[in-house]
């Protein structure tokens, strides 16, 4: 029996995800969403490579509905160096992804240098769980006192930046080098960058800015949306995550005006958007529901999870249906545009609470298994309860 119109996926990492297809089919999720970890950014993805990985997940029982993510290389990003190879080596990645036959959503992010941004991979709540979190001050020491990044007092205020010289001058050496190691922790399940690395790139986005970041993004839309409609892919760009400038880089798919801004330009029916309100939802200014009303029509793929933003910009993300973002006015809305679809909105629980037996194991940060397990049941719940009561009058 079919329990709602939505489809459920789960990320997973490949044949060393320690969470494995079996599991992930005990969780009920019946799409997957993976990629190619393994090759370099910016090298094309062999045929055989992704009809390996289509053929895995299909001896599971499970289907493999969404690349996330077939990485923009910097040199697109900056539009420099060998970004024209590059450019080639995309599309022919879309191409090949396309002659697996079913996979129709690519998702990927235009974040300059880093992914997703946390100081701490493991803060502890009451009940011992761990989570991911941003804290404003630490943060701070980072960028003030490790990267030393030119001008980045600026950024802050007096009382954050008193309490970030007094945390790094009292701290010890590992808790340094942990907060360091996550900050430049890249794309997990790859490789890592370094402070040289970040503070070249720093520069190098100085000179592009926001807008010059903007008119690549464009560029590269229009350089593969033929490809694209060619062979059936639907592009969703993910917001950026935290959705507001750190260490000096610009943010540029960070509001509904970002969202809005880019798909009138580069107006193609190819051109959607990765809803995350995990990612939205750390900003302050904006309205999840309102966003998700006005891009509706061009969401394609949906990450959900929740996240308790502080006074300053520290955050830390919740339990899916607890945290500052109302869920049930987020999901309502979700079915309202499904009703609309003929094929269901792939949507995954993202990330989630480190709790229980995975505590004692290593896992992608984010990405155990027990905390998904626990969000994607209260997601399925919650959508089944709206669309049981109240569907008819929306």
């Amino acid at each position: 029996m079919k329990v709602h119109p939505l489809l459920e996926t789960w990320r997973w990492y490949g044949p060393n995800d320690t969470v494995t297809l079996q599991d992930i089919k005990q969780a009920g999720a019946a799409g997957i969403v993976s990629a190619m970890h393994h090759i370099p950014h910016g090298e094309v993805w062999p045929v055989a490579d992704i009809q390996k990985r289509k053929q895995e997940i299909e001896a599971a029982g499970l289907v493999w509905s969404v690349v996330e993510s077939i990485p923009v290389h910097e040199d697109i990003k900056t539009r420099s160096g060998a970004y024209q190879k590059k450019l080639d080596n995309y599309r022919q990645s879309l191409v090949n992804v396309a002659k697996a036959r079913g996979i129709k959503t690519v998702c990927y992010n235009f974040m300059p240098v880093l992914d997703w941004t946390r100081t701490q991979l493991d803060y502890t709540f009451f009940d011992g769980s761990k989570a991911l979190r941003l804290e404003w001050t630490d943060l701070a020491v980072f960028d003030v006192h490790i990267l030393k990044r030119k001008g980045a007092e600026a950024d802050y205020d007096a009382a954050t930046l008193v309490k970030a010289e007094k945390k790094f001058t009292t701290a010890e050496k590992k808790w340094i080098d942990i907060l360091t190691e996550n900050v430049l922790m890249g794309v997990p399940g790859e490789a890592s960058i370094s402070i040289p690395q970040l503070l070249a790139s720093i520069e190098t986005y100085k000179n592009i800015g926001a807008d010059g970041l903007r008119d690549n993004l464009a560029f590269f839309l229009e350089s593969i949306m033929d490809t694209c409609e060619e062979n059936g892919i639907n592009m969703t760009i993910h917001p950026d995550d935290p959705p507001f400038d750190i260490l000096g880089l610009p943010r540029i798919m960070s509001s509904k005006k970002d969202m809005l801004y880019m798909l009138d330009r580069v107006n193609r029916p190819a051109n959607g958007i990765c809803y995350c309100t995990g990612s939205l939802g750390a900003g302050k200014h904006n309205d999840l529901v309102d966003i998700l009303k006005a891009v509706g029509e061009r969401v394609n793929f949906v990450h959900l999870r929740n996240v308790t933003k502080e006074p300053d910009n520290s955050f830390y993300e919740a339990d899916h249906l607890t945290g500052d973002t109302d869920m049930y006015a987020v999901m309502k809305e979700l079915l309202a545009i499904q009703q609309k679809r003929k094929e269901p909105i792939p949507f995954r629980p993202d990330h989630g609470h480190q709790m229980l037996d995975d505590l004692n194991k290593e896992t992608f940060p984010g990405y155990s298994a027990i905390g998904r397990l626990r969000g994607l049941a209260e997601l399925r719940g919650l959508a089944l309860g709206i669309q049981r009561s109240g569907m008819n009058d929306m």
